[in-house]
């Protein structure tokens, strides 16, 4: 994430005033981590929803139509045969695992500074929340060099090889599922002039964000992320073989995402649901804690240059569907959220669509916690 865009997180540092637990040698859940209502939406019980977010293997004939239809109505997926090769799936994880089982004064070594981006910290949306989140952080953008070897002063180098070689292997995956996800709306290359000549999104930014969530003496009244949707294009989530992730399908409530072996699960993110008019919705999502297993996750959090104002696509725009939103860049769509969080979305709204659909976080603009 170019420093253009950490610019937006200078203007709203995180503050956050409070000691960094060593949550393996509690027995019990404190206060500031027990939440009383965890939201407004009611948990989907097992019996209750048979079904999840679609697996679609991308080596299928008709993964462009199959796609198309789980961003429409779920505004998530799963993705098998995705070319990321499993070993490095796992090298990642084991790095991920590695840098959160470090001890805690080793790890702030690399703390997050309250107005940047990069570094290891509690979520920077715990400040719209009461309570804290059972969980720990660390965001990468571009090289991890500097931190890692403040992490690892012998070993730092092994570690960044592993993650430098996810991040170009993600890009590339990225900009394959765009061009699946753009295609399934019917635009072309000829629509995207900032995908570049070779219509590779060459010029993308990206930032990596390693989730670990502890084990949980009392999971029920923790929450591990709270529902929150990505300000990005697309997300590419890495999940562990421990349940947690859970998104909100609307009529139904919440639904986990099961972990499927060596597959990838990718959120639709805020800013394409700018570009496709609002017919493909940012999903809302949450992490939910565990009482006896740990959970790791990694986000690949992929948007445009800095510089490209996003706005719905001229193909999708016409008389009867007005185009909802203003243009934005990531950038100042980034200092939005870090102001408004989930009333983001809305508030870049410049009309509401014909057709009553509106932005999920419309019914959801606050989770009361107590």
């Amino acid at each position: 994430m170019p420093s253009r865009l950490s610019d937006a997180f200078r203007a709203h540092p995180v503050h956050l005033h409070h000691k960094h637990l060593d949550f393996t040698s509690l027995q019990e859940l404190p206060d500031s981590y027990a939440w009383t209502q965890r939201d407004d939406y009611p948990a989907a019980g097992d019996s209750f929803v048979a079904e999840s977010v679609p697996v679609i293997d991308l080596n299928d004939p008709n993964a462009i139509q199959l796609i198309g239809h789980a961003c429409k109505t779920w505004g998530a997926f799963q993705v098998i045969n995705h070319g990321i090769p499993t070993s490095l799936l796992d090298n990642t994880e084991c790095t991920s695992r590695n840098l959160f089982s470090l001890p805690t004064q080793q790890k702030l070594k690399a703390a997050r500074s309250p107005d940047g981006v990069a570094g290891y910290g509690l979520a920077r949306i715990s400040s719209f929340f009461s309570k804290l989140m059972w969980s720990e952080g660390f965001t990468v953008v571009g090289s991890p060099h500097d931190h890692f070897r403040q992490l690892w002063p012998q070993d730092f180098s092994r570690h960044c090889g592993v993650i430098e070689e996810y991040e170009k292997e993600m890009k590339k995956l990225a900009g394959r599922l765009m061009w699946l996800m753009l295609g399934s709306l019917g635009i072309t290359k000829e629509d995207m002039k900032w995908a570049g000549p070779k219509g590779d999104f060459k010029d993308a930014c990206s930032a990596l964000q390693l989730n670990y969530y502890p084990a949980c003496p009392d999971p029920d009244r923790a929450m591990g992320l709270a529902a929150h949707t990505d300000s990005t294009l697309l997300t590419i989530l890495k999940q562990n073989s421990t349940s947690g992730l859970q998104v909100l399908k609307e009529g139904t409530g919440w639904v986990t995402v099961p972990p499927v072996p060596d597959a990838l699960v990718i959120h639709v993110g805020d800013l394409l649901h700018i570009l496709s008019n609002g017919s493909y919705p940012s999903v809302l999502h949450r992490a939910v804690v565990n009482r006896t297993k740990h959970r790791l996750s990694i986000a690949y959090l992929y948007g445009p240059p800095s510089s490209v104002q996003i706005s719905p696509l001229p193909k999708l725009v016409g008389p009867s569907h007005p185009p909802l939103y203003r243009p934005i860049t990531w950038s100042e769509y980034l200092g939005t959220k870090a102001k408004h969080f989930n009333k983001a979305l809305s508030s870049v709204r410049v009309c509401n669509p014909k057709n009553g659909l509106v932005d999920v976080n419309d019914h959801h603009n606050s989770v009361r916690v107590g």
